[in-house]
């Protein structure tokens, strides 16, 4: 009961120290704030009033309706102009896509020739240029077998593709940029706070007061844990309710009571890797530089950005080391596809060995550094 009280009375003096530091107040407060509102609105979606001219050299019934097949939202209202006028507009960044339709288009169409049809591309817009293309290639012949079945036939295609789009079926970037911030935050942060509250104390001189009391190193590291996580945990719960769901109107599928157990498992286990390196750093610019090589790998490569199978083999291996890889994992698959425990108890055990693995290297490390210290 005694280290039980210790360890609680401990973790108030961290929530006392906290509050009374602004600059990592307003961390916290635009971390699941203002950081989870751009990260979802600020990246448009990759077509999106995208300019696009096109050189109408046919002049036909087929290729007006070609032309009036782009429009807003996905592209901007269609220029008309010359081949020498395209290539300049593309040489002066001005147009992403230029389609020029030959003469007599509509002519060998309906004779039964294939025609070419000449898109031209500015690859330097990368994401528009590589959602673009298939997107007017999909326009254009649609049109064009549009247009032949009313010409000669109406017969039905004996293939009727039906498209199901799961968990996500407007295919709006928010709803996935969101989950995924707070995911990203919930890491960061856990790892600032709790190496920033070593270091502090560190640079305090409290440090010194604890050495005198009687309190062991793992109840110092323990109550750390629990108030730095549960400061997290807190913040995390209110952004997914009132600006994710709330502000974003992003609808959660799953539980997220099961969401934030994952989340709490997920905090014992960055917040005694902020423990670590902070025990390994001398001062906080070199905690900061030592986050950005732990952190950037940490995010990137988790599987929140880019999917794991897309990843080499050998990134996919090391991240299984990381905890961020398991949450990432459980946390789409909870927030996203409504999965219960049975569907993601590996990734819970997974996140408890990694944290474990974390606690005790933290504690060894923190134990040797209060060792030379006394």
């Amino acid at each position: 009961m005694s280290r039980a009280a210790n360890i609680y009375r401990l973790g108030i003096k961290e929530l006392w120290s906290l509050a009374r530091d602004p600059i990592m107040l307003v961390l916290i407060v635009y971390s699941f704030t203002l950081a989870i509102y751009a990260a979802a609105t600020a990246m448009p979606e990759p077509l999106n009033l995208t300019p696009i001219a096109l050189v109408d050299e046919d002049d036909s019934a087929l290729s007006a309706r070609i032309v009036s097949a782009f429009y807003p939202p996905l592209f901007k209202p269609v220029t008309m102009a010359s081949t020498k006028e395209v290539d300049a507009s593309m040489d002066e960044g001005r147009i992403t896509f230029s389609l020029d339709i030959p003469p007599n288009f509509q002519r060998d169409v309906l004779a039964g020739k294939s025609p070419d049809i000449q898109l031209n591309v500015d690859a330097t817009r990368m994401s528009q240029a590589f959602a673009g293309t298939s997107n007017i290639q999909q326009i254009v012949l649609g049109e064009v077998t549009a247009f032949l079945k009313r010409v000669r036939s109406d017969d039905v295609s004996p293939v009727d593709l039906v498209i199901r789009v799961r968990f996500n079926p407007s295919l709006k970037q928010a709803w996935f940029a969101s989950i995924m911030e707070i995911v990203n935050q919930v890491t960061m942060l856990s790892i600032i706070l709790a190496g920033a509250a070593l270091i502090r104390e560190r640079e305090h001189g409290t440090i010194e007061h604890l050495l005198v009391m009687p309190v062991t190193p793992g109840e110092i590291m323990l109550a750390k844990v629990w108030s730095n996580g549960l400061v997290v945990l807190v913040v995390a719960t209110l952004s997914l309710l009132f600006v994710v769901q709330g502000v974003l109107r992003v609808p959660v599928e799953g539980s997220i009571l099961l969401f934030l157990a994952c989340a709490a498992l997920h905090l014992f286990a960055t917040t005694s890797l902020g423990i670590f390196l902070a025990t390994i750093t001398r001062s906080m610019p070199q905690f900061g530089l030592l986050m950005v090589l732990t952190l950037l790998p940490l995010q990137l490569l988790s599987g929140g950005m880019t999917p794991r199978e897309s990843m080499p083999q050998f990134a996919q291996l090391i991240m299984l080391a990381a905890p961020t890889t398991h949450f990432t994992t459980a946390a789409q698959a909870i927030l996203y596809r409504g999965a219960s425990f049975d569907v993601v108890w590996p990734q819970f055990a997974a996140i408890f060995v990694i944290g474990a693995v974390f606690f005790v290297a933290a504690l060894t490390r923190f134990r040797k550094t209060l060792s030379q210290m006394a």
